[in-house]
């Protein structure tokens, strides 16, 4: 089937835009979970368990599983009590967890750099 004029002149205009080399997401972080829980630690010294489903608004189960890969890739660092026979974990963000989400948040001002034109 032949082309139209038209469409034919917007498949020559598209051309790819050259970017800068921007490096790969980090894909820990990069999940919406785990970035909220980054995120919320970086403005809180440190979470429980708790307070950090009660933030986020997700299951023990989400919460648990999450901050797992994040202590895994360091990211966050856990401390086990109890009060009274209640067990309490609170998390905080370790400096290369800080790190990580520096690095994320840089990247992506990038992309939005580049969507824009600027």
């Amino acid at each position: 089937m032949a082309k139209t004029a038209t469409a034919r002149k917007l498949t020559e205009a598209r051309q790819p835009v050259e970017t800068t080399k921007i490096p790969d997401f980090d894909r820990v972080i990069h999940e919406k979970t785990r970035l909220a829980i980054v995120s919320a630690l970086a403005v809180n010294q440190t979470l429980t368990f708790n307070e950090l489903k009660a933030i986020l608004k997700t299951t023990d189960g989400n919460i648990s599983v999450h901050a797992r890969k994040l202590e895994e890739a360091g990211y966050l660092s856990l401390k086990k009590s109890f009060e009274g026979r209640m067990p309490r974990t609170e998390y905080t963000l370790t400096a290369a967890g800080r790190r990580a989400l520096e690095k994320y948040l840089a990247h992506m001002e990038a992309l939005i750099k580049v969507a824009r034109g600027a």
